[in-house]
C-alpha cells in the first residue's frame, strides 16, 4: 500500500494504553477535498484524543469539526478542553474546530463519519457482570466481549448504539459508522440486521498488534513478515505467516511454542504461584515481558495450527478448555494474560487514571504525544478521502456486496464455512468507493468451528437485544462455551436471572 512518510521510532507505551501504538506510516499520499466532521459517541473513551489526534494529523488535510457528545458533562468538558490543546499543539488552530453536546442528533447533521466508543453504564455493572457468574463458577479476566459479562453488556449497550445509528440513518445519511465499542460482533451483527442502511465496520487493534508480536516471536523484522488473517473478532486466525516463502510455524514458532507451554506446565505442577484469584492493577504487571507468557494462545496455536488474533487472558473466556479445571488454568497468568477479574478489578482505576491525566494534559503539566497511532479509524477517513487505496481487517456482515459474483452454493460469503448472516473479520480494501470487505473462503474446518461456536452465541445475543428477549438471552448464554462447560441449563438459567433482577435498572424494555 502507498506510504507518504514513515514514523519516528516511537516510545513503547505502557499499562493499558499498551494495545495502542505508532503507526509506522504517517499519512497516504494526496490532499483532501473537503473539510471533515467528525462525530465521537462516547467522547470520555481513551480512543478519542487518539483518534483525534490521528485526523488532525493526516498529512493534506483540509480541516473541519470534530463534533464531541458524551452523556457525563464532567468527562465531556475535559475531552473538549484536550482536544483544542491538540488542535492548537499540532498548528490546526485555522482549520479545525472542536463543539460538544450531551445530545449526539444535535450534532449528527452534516456529519460524514462516526465513531462509536460508549460505556453504557459499565461502571455500575462491571462487579454485577464479573462477581455473580464467579460466584456460580465462571470464572473471567475481561467479561466485556462474550459469556455472562460479554452479553449483559451488550444488553445495555446495543439498544443505544441501535437508536444511534437510526438518528444516523435520519440525520446524516450515507455517513460511515466507526465502532470500537465492544462486545463488538454482537454490535455489528445487530447493526447489520436492525439498521441495514447505515454502514458500519467495526475496528480493533489485535490484527496490528497480533501481527508485530508474531514478528517479535519469530525473530524477524516486520516488514518481512507475509500473512493472512481472517475469522471472527478476538478469534481471528493467522492461517499464512511466511517469510521469505518459509512457513515461519514449521521454522521457528511450533518448537519455541512447543517448549514454552511444556515449562508452562511444568511451572504449575511445581506449585509455582501463577495466576491470582483477584489480580493486581495492571500497572504492577506493565514490565514483564512476553517471553514465556500468552501461553493460552501458544496452545492453541499448537493444537489448532495457527495463531489467534486475541490475548491469552480474553481468550480463555472464548473457549472451553482454560477457565474451568486445574489442569486448563495452568497456562492462565496475572493480567491480561489471564487473571481473574482483572477488568473488573481495574477498570474504576483506569477510569480515573484517565481523568487525571486529561488534566495534567490541559494544564501542561504533561506533554502531548503526536505521533500517529495504527488505530485503523483514521487510516480509513484519509483513504476515502483521498482516494488513496489501503488494508485495514474490519468487521463486517459476512457477505460481498455482490452476491452474483459468489461462487455456486456459496451464498456471496466472504468466509466461506462460517453463517451467512454472521459478522467476520476479514481484511477490507479502502479507498473513493468506501470499505470493501475482500472474500477469504473456507477456514481450516477445525478453526471455522472454533469460531462458529462463538457465533452460535453472538446470533442469539443480537436477537436478545434487538427483541429486548430475556429468553434469548438464556439461550445466548446457554451457547455460550465457558458457561455451557461449566453449568448445567437450569444453573445458566438461574445465574441470567440473578443478573438479569441486579441490574434491572439498567436494562429497561426486557421481558
Amino acid at each position: 500500500m502507498p506510504t507518504l512518510l514513515e514514523a519516528p521510532e516511537p516510545a513503547a507505551p505502557a499499562g493499558h494504553a499498551a494495545h495502542t501504538k505508532a503507526s509506522e506510516v504517517v499519512g497516504l499520499p494526496g490532499e483532501m477535498p473537503r473539510p471533515v466532521h467528525l462525530t465521537f459517541l462516547g467522547a470520555g473513551s481513551n480512543f478519542c484524543s487518539t483518534l483525534c489526534r490521528d485526523l488532525l494529523l493526516i498529512p493534506g488535510n483540509a480541516g473541519g469539526e470534530l463534533r464531541l457528545v458524551d452523556v457525563d458533562r464532567g468527562r465531556l468538558d475535559r475531552m473538549h478542553r484536550v482536544i483544542e490543546k491538540l488542535i492548537e499543539a499540532t498548528g490546526n488552530a485555522d482549520k479545525w474546530k472542536v463543539v460538544s453536546s450531551t445530545d449526539r442528533r444535535a450534532v449528527l447533521p452534516g456529519t460524514h463519519y462516526a465513531v462509536c466508543c460508549v460505556e453504557v453504564s459499565g461502571v455500575d455493572c462491571v462487579a454485577w457482570d464479573n462477581d455473580i457468574p464467579l460466584k456460580h463458577g465462571i470464572d473471567q479476566c475481561i467479561g466485556d466481549t462474550l459469556g455472562p459479562g460479554g452479553l449483559f453488556k451488550a444488553l445495555r449497550t446495543v439498544p443505544v448504539f441501535l437508536d444511534a445509528l437510526r438518528d444516523m440513518r435520519e440525520l446524516c445519511p450515507g455517513a460511515l459508522m466507526l465502532n470500537y465499542t465492544n462486545p463488538m460482533g454482537i454490535l455489528c451483527l445487530a447493526a447489520g440486521r436492525a439498521v441495514p442502511e447505515v454502514p458500519v465496520v467495526g475496528l480493533c487493534h489485535s490484527v496490528q498488534g497480533t501481527s508485530h508480536l508474531l514478528a517479535e516471536y519469530a525473530g524477524v523484522d516486520y516488514e518481512t513478515l507475509r500473512w493472512e488473517c481472517a475469522g471472527i473478532n478476538h478469534l481471528a486466525w493467522f492461517t499464512k505467516l511466511e517469510r521469505n516463502g518459509e512457513d515461519l510455524y514449521a521454522k521457528t514458532l511450533r518448537a519455541k511454542f512447543e517448549a514454552e507451554v511444556a515449562a508452562g506446565f511444568a511451572e504449575a505442577e511445581a506449585g509455582v504461584a501463577v495466576h491470582d484469584a483477584q489480580d493486581a492493577v495492571f500497572g504492577e504487571e506493565k514490565e514483564q515481558p512476553y517471553e514465556g507468557r500468552d501461553l493460552v494462545r501458544k496452545d492453541m496455536c499448537l493444537q489448532f495450527g495457527a495463531f489467534i488474533t486475541e490475548s491469552s487472558g480474553h481468550l480463555s473466556e472464548y473457549l472451553p478448555w482454560y477457565r474451568k479445571n486445574e489442569r486448563g488454568r495452568a497456562l492462565l497468568r496475572r493480567g491480561y494474560d489471564g487473571g481473574s477479574r482483572f477488568y473488573a478489578t481495574n477498570w474504576p482505576h483506569w477510569r480515573t487514571e484517565a481523568d487525571a491525566l486529561r488534566d495534567r494534559l490541559v494544564s501542561g503539566e504533561e506533554q502531548i504525544d503526536l505521533k500517529r497511532s495504527w488505530e485503523y479509524g483514521t487510516f480509513i477517513i484519509e483513504a476515502i478521502e483521498k482516494d488513496a487505496p489501503w488494508r485495514i481487517h474490519g468487521n463486517v456482515m459476512n457477505r460481498v456486496a455482490d452476491p452474483a459474483k459468489a461462487s455456486p452454493g456459496e451464498a456471496g460469503k466472504l468466509i466461506t464455512n462460517l453463517p451467512g448472516d454472521g459478522c467476520v473479520e476479514v481484511a477490507c480494501l479502502v479507498d473513493g468507493n468506501g470499505v470493501q470487505p475482500t472474500r477469504y473462503g473456507a477456514l481450516p474446518a477445525p478453526m471455522a468451528r472454533v469460531c462458529a461456536s462463538n457465533m452460535a452465541f453472538i446470533d442469539l445475543a443480537a436477537t436478545a437485544v434487538i427483541q429486548r428477549s430475556k429468553e434469548a438471552a438464556v439461550h445466548a448464554l446457554l451457547l455460550d462455551p465457558l458457561t455451557a462447560a461449566v453449568l448445567s441449563p437450569a444453573q445458566i438459567r438461574e445465574m441470567a436471572m440473578e443478573m438479569f433482577e441486579a441490574e434491572k435498572d439498567f436494562l429497561p424494555g426486557y421481558a
